[in-house]
């Protein structure tokens, strides 16, 4: 039998004013040293985001959570954040800032396959 790999994961949120602490959950992103994993999965509902926050610029919103996933994947036109190491991006983009896009504080678990465990999150927390 396969030996549980530790791994974590935040929750990412839309916090369109800062002040008002309300929060749609919009992604989750998961770090996994053992199985060199570090991937955000997000869901994009405009509908939901502009009932809560009419005046929000989507199409901002859009490229900041889109960035996100090309830090996760390295890209290196993303600027100098993707270019560090896996660990390095994970705890960048789960640092606790107050801008719209957010994430949660992180959480530790046990897995044996990160992308099952991404999807099962994805699942649980934001769909």
């Amino acid at each position: 039998m396969q030996e549980p790999y530790l791994f974590e994961y935040a929750v990412v949120r839309v916090v369109p004013r800062v002040e008002r602490e309300e929060f749609i959950n919009v992604g989750v992103i998961i770090y996994c040293p053992k199985q060199q994993f570090l991937k955000v999965r997000f869901v994009w509902n405009e509908a939901r985001i502009s009932a809560l926050a009419p005046s929000l610029d989507l199409d901002c919103l859009k490229d900041n959570i889109n960035s996100f996933e090309r830090i996760c994947h390295g890209d290196k036109q993303a600027g100098p954040i993707a270019k560090l190491d896996l660990a390095s991006r994970f705890r960048w983009l789960t640092a606790t800032r107050s801008t719209v896009v957010q994430s949660s504080k992180v959480h530790p678990g046990l897995l044996l396959d990160a992308e099952a465990t991404l999807n099962k999150l994805f699942d649980q927390l934001v769909a």
